[in-house]
Formats: structure tokens, sequence, C-alpha cells
């Protein structure tokens, strides 16, 4: 079983930074490690994915480059780098973890709890 634990969310203002962490426990070889982010009433949205070892990393169509997803020391462990922060990234964001790399959450085998965004205006 895999546990993933986020931490780094709050309430910033726009224009501002935040950065995300997720850490996985459990065994986990190779996989590939995503952040998607919901708000009430919507799907959740995919945001980034990257690999334990190879390809590049994958990110939604809408964030125009503010955000950056990467790998954290050796073990599966990622960060979210977000700036320029618009009241629209509000939301929960989730880590994801699976073995395909996927822009659907249906893609992903395991979940953390989520850690809130707020972007005031």
């Amino acid at each position: 079983q895999v546990h993933l634990e986020e931490s780094g969310g709050g309430l910033v203002q726009a224009g501002g930074s935040l950065r995300l962490s997720c850490a996985a426990s459990g065994r986990a070889l190779n996989p590939i490690m995503a952040w998607f982010r919901q708000v009430p009433g919507k799907e959740r949205e995919f945001v980034a994915a990257i690999s334990r070892i190879g390809a590049a990393p994958l990110y939604g169509d809408s964030l125009k480059g503010r955000f950056t997803i990467s790998k954290d020391g050796a073990g599966n462990a990622i960060k979210l780098q977000m700036t320029d922060l618009e009241p629209e990234d509000t939301g929960v964001y989730y880590c994801a973890l699976g073995f395909q790399r996927s822009r659907a959450p249906e893609g992903y085998n395991y979940w953390g709890q989520g850690t809130q965004v707020t972007v005031s205006s």
C-alpha cells in the first residue's frame, strides 16, 4: 500500500507564488507522480506529472508555463512550484501516483488527501 502526503498549500495574493510538496511512502517502483486540482462542482483537472525515470514532465494546457513540477530528492517525492498565481488557480490540489503517463485521474492508483490553495484577487 502506498500513502501520499501533501504539504504547502495556503492563502496567497494574485501574482504570488506557492510551492507544494508530496512524499510517497510504501513500495512503488518507478512510479509516475502527478498533481491534479479540483474546485467544487467541477471535474478534477490535470496539472502536471513527472516520471521517476525518463521522459519529460507533462503539464496541463491551462497553466501557461507558470507551474513547474520536479522530483524532490532520491525517493518518491515531488514538488510543484507555482508562480504568478491567479484566482482561477484556487482549489484543492491532490497528489497522485500511478504507473502510466496519463492526464486522466483514472490513470492513477493512489491519492493524497489534498491541500487547499486559495488565491485572492
